[in-house]
């Protein structure tokens, strides 16, 4: 089991120290979350609440994730960051290769690009692409940035993307891996067909399960079942090593959490947030290793 520093909705003042602060208690990766803004007017429902009302509002900061990974990987040697998640049709597939390249090759390969395809149709409006086609055109810009990922000259001739050859560079010196969010049937078989991962929302260790077992089970039908899949996890209920091991048991290979939850609750006292991390470290990493 590996361990996730969830910094979603906080301060990004503190993100470099809490980068030190992890790295140097024994965790593993870092995640940050994206949206480009909120409306002041939302009528978009939020899939992962059953009112359909956000955890979140226009107050929560969502600095830009790659960014803020530049910083902190020049402050850290060793621990790993990726988006949980970045809302990849949003955008343009060479501008994101080019970015999530750059900043895979300067932090020495230690970067995961997590994706999902959104939810707030205000965004898409907004910045001009087709809410209601976000789906195939994201997986149609895995392929286009795995091959400019390469290095090299490569041309691609698709549904939405149409380029004669050319070469972004740098390249990373190794494949970025592509986690995938969601929980609906087509983001279940995305995963399947073309992730090297999952990035859950808040379950139960039950529901994990589940969802890695049909996942399993897509992975079997695009001849993927031995290609190794990477799960980050956000258990509910899980509250020992018991709960780990069994975590471990089920294929979840990451769990990704916010320690300070844990000891006190919810705080933007940046003292409380670095004593949440360590005491995490020394409550279950460090005996579960």
């Amino acid at each position: 089991m590996k361990f996730v520093l969830a910094l979603a909705f906080g301060d990004p003042t503190h993100s470099c120290e809490l980068a030190r602060t992890a790295e140097e208690a024994g965790w593993d990766a870092i995640a940050l979350s994206d949206h480009v803004f909120f409306p002041e007017k939302l009528t978009s429902p939020y899939p992962y609440a059953d009112d359909g009302v956000p955890r979140f509002g226009p107050d929560d900061p969502f600095p830009d994730p790659w960014v803020a990974i530049g910083a902190m990987a020049a402050v850290t040697t060793r621990i790993r960051f990726l988006t949980n998640i970045y809302i990849l049709p949003l955008r343009n597939p060479i501008v994101v290769a080019k970015t999530v390249g750059t900043a895979a090759l300067m932090s020495n390969n230690r970067v995961s690009l997590g994706i999902g395809m959104g939810w707030m149709r205000e965004e898409f409006d907004l910045l001009g692409e087709d809410f209601r086609r976000r789906g195939r055109r994201a997986d149609e810009m895995i392929d286009v940035m795995r091959k400019l990922w390469t290095g090299g000259m490569v041309e691609h001739h698709g549904e939405f993307f149409d380029f004669d050859r050319l070469q972004v560079s740098p390249a990373p010196s190794q494949p970025v891996p592509i986690l995938v969010g969601g929980i609906s049937e087509p983001a279940l078989r995305r995963i399947g067909k073309l992730g090297d991962g999952w990035v859950s929302d808040i379950h139960t260790i039950d529901e994990l399960g589940a969802y890695v077992e049909k996942i399993g089970r897509y992975r079997e039908e695009y001849g993927r079942a031995d290609v190794p899949l990477e799960v980050v996890a956000s258990p509910s209920d899980a509250r020992g090593i018991e709960d780990l091991r069994r975590m471990g048991d089920l294929g979840i290979t990451h769990m990704n959490t916010m320690p300070w939850h844990r000891y006190g609750g919810p705080t933007e006292d940046l003292e409380k947030k670095k004593d949440g991390i360590k005491r995490f470290a020394e409550d279950l990493i460090e005996p579960l290793r």
